[in-house]
């Protein structure tokens, strides 16, 4: 049986993330800190893989996935005056969501996304594809990043797990 460039690329993109995780989890027990997630348009992805390393206990506290506005409020504190003016896809947004993960879990490090995977939902300004990351260590003001992520939503998806998780790495090791 003959193997599609498709299956050797998600093969490939799979072992690539769950190699992150891996060093992630090693950076994070090394430091003494912990992790939490909040995620939107990767539905818990990014907290299965990290979950997927054994002993992950030790480093992962826990992971908030808040696809509607309200979750984003009622379990991050977004702030509704923040999604009405910039809209749950954006830098503001993903901002107070680390920053929500981190004061709502026993976490020092913290990652949030939410994007707009496709098929549907994009627009002129914020098409398909378009996916936002910030990232927060305790005392420290959270980065964010914007992305524009090419593919299909399993694609757009996994790359921004892949980028999440080396995005974290780089805070670990003083580039966030």
């Amino acid at each position: 049986m003959r193997c599609t460039p498709r299956v050797t690329e998600t093969r490939f993109m799979t072992e690539n993330i769950e190699h992150l995780a891996a060093a992630l989890g090693h950076r994070l027990l090394a430091s003494g800190l912990k992790l939490a997630t909040a995620e939107s348009c990767t539905g818990g992805w990014i907290a299965q893989v990290v979950t997927g390393v054994a002993g992950s206990s030790a480093w992962f506290d826990r992971g908030f996935v808040t696809y509607s506005n309200l979750a984003k409020q009622e379990m991050l504190g977004v702030s509704g005056a923040t999604l009405g003016a910039h809209g749950a896809v954006s830098a503001s947004v993903v901002t107070e969501m680390a920053t929500g993960a981190l004061a709502r879990s026993q976490a020092q490090v913290a990652v949030a996304v939410s994007g707009i995977a496709g098929p549907g939902g994009g627009s002129a300004k914020k098409p398909v594809g378009t996916v936002f990351i910030a990232w927060a260590l305790a005392g420290q003001p959270p980065g964010v990043q914007r992305l524009q992520l090419a593919g299909d939503r399993e694609a757009v998806r996994r790359q921004t797990v892949r980028i999440a998780l080396e995005r974290l790495l780089e805070l670990l090791d003083g580039g966030g």
